[in-house]
């Protein structure tokens, strides 16, 4: 099972943007940069980080994005569920609820409603700051 690559660049362009914002706006134009991610994805990916309300948009010279929180604040998961479609490990789920479509005829529906569910639990343990502490530590050595 493989997250999309919107899931990958958001989570990598968040990790940058908590090093770097040091409470000024950080353009998306710098993180497209250092990360290497086409800058029309990344505003897409802001526009839907910005929708919910894990990052705020500065107009003007000098702007750019900041986070809505503090990083200890946004989960991983979170991150994840703002800019995937749901996520669900077999494609007979539903995608708007995660549910199967012929749940009391599937004999592995459970397996794969528990397998969703751990891998939403794995998700929402990390926390945007774990990340930032880690890529500081490779940074450090």
């Amino acid at each position: 099972m493989r997250l999309s690559t919107r899931a990958q660049y958001a989570v990598r362009a968040m990790v940058d943007l908590a090093l770097h914002c040091q409470g000024t706006p950080v353009s998306l134009k710098e993180i497209a940069q250092r990360e290497d991610i086409p800058l029309n994805y990344l505003e897409q990916l802001f526009n839907r980080l910005r929708r919910g309300k894990i990052v705020e948009s500065v107009r003007g010279p000098g702007g750019g994005y900041l986070l809505a929180r503090e990083s200890s604040e946004i989960l991983v998961g979170e991150i994840v569920a703002t800019v995937e479609e749901p996520l669900n490990p077999v494609s007979c789920m539903d995608a708007a609820t995660g549910r199967c479509s012929r749940p009391a005829a599937c004999t592995t529906h459970n397996v794969w409603q528990k397998l969703g569910e751990r891998i939403k639990t794995f998700l929402d343990s990390i926390t945007l700051e774990d990340l930032v502490a880690e890529a500081r530590g490779r940074h450090d050595e």
